[in-house]
């Protein structure tokens, strides 16, 4: 009968430690979780605006660098009518849009490091206005290849920049789409080239392909640094305010910037 009670009492106590646990803070409860038997996770981010005009900005350094890409191949006959180039001349000003490519490709990496994602976009946007306006004014060759170098060089930072900037401020749920918009943007710039380079002039053809370079010019006013450039050079304020602009003022970043602090330190 003694040993019966001890074994009912000790069954008893296995069943009551089986249906305790650990909360992870040192404090033992019951194993009814209070939340529904499931924990808490915090919700996917949503697309704000602060998020949908960074994107933007981003598409637009894409897209020009898509009209650049064609643009020699349809004002081929233009410019050597209207300017008297040699086939020679004409070929040297196709090539220079590969060097500068080539060049912005080579320190599109160590700017981006040294100076951030945002500074590096008006970097590449004057270069293109810059490549643009040259092309627009040219009254020789000079100036043509010129302007052809300074547009190659911007393609060559936006190839990189624009990729890195989306996926560190993109929230995970969203990068996927947002990327894949923006590095299409691409194609979108030369399908259009395309379509309508063979009805107008080259002039005018290069006048509308510095319109998004001036939207990008704007929208650069409106836009944050990457929050993980920002907290890799220590800059933590700066960095929280950041995050929370491109996540919205009533979001919860306590655990998003937690995760980006330790990858970081």
């Amino acid at each position: 009968m003694e040993d019966e009670v001890v074994r009912k009492s000790l069954l008893v106590k296995q069943e009551a430690s089986s249906n305790t646990v650990d909360n992870g803070n040192g404090h033992v409860g019951d194993g009814a979780n209070t939340n529904g038997g499931a924990a808490v996770r915090p919700s996917d981010s949503s697309a704000t605006a602060i998020l949908v005009i960074s994107t933007i900005v981003a598409a637009c350094g894409a897209f020009t660098g898509g009209s650049v890409a064609v643009y020699s191949s349809l004002a081929e006959n233009g410019i050597i009518a209207d300017l008297g180039l040699t086939v020679a001349e004409y070929s040297l000003f196709g090539s220079m849009m590969t060097i500068g490519a080539i060049i912005g490709a080579l320190i599109s990496g160590k700017m981006t490091d040294v100076i951030g994602r945002r500074y590096t976009f008006w970097i590449l946007d004057i270069f293109y206005i810059m490549g643009w306006l040259s092309i627009i004014f040219a009254k020789g060759a000079w100036l043509l290849d010129f302007g052809r170098l300074l547009l190659g060089v911007g393609f060559g930072i936006t190839c990189y920049v624009g990729p890195v900037y989306l996926a560190e401020i993109t929230p995970k749920n969203l990068r996927g789409g947002f990327m894949s918009i923006t590095q299409s943007m691409t194609g979108y710039g030369s399908s259009l080239t395309y379509l309508i380079g063979s009805i107008i002039s080259w002039r005018t053809l290069a006048i509308i392909g510095s319109i998004p370079c001036i939207l990008m010019f704007l929208g650069l006013f409106l836009i944050p640094e990457s929050p993980r450039w920002l907290v890799k050079i220590g800059k933590q304020r700066e960095f929280e305010a950041a995050l929370q602009r491109l996540r919205g003022v009533d979001a919860d970043t306590s655990q998003e910037a937690s995760d980006i602090k330790v990858t970081y330190h």
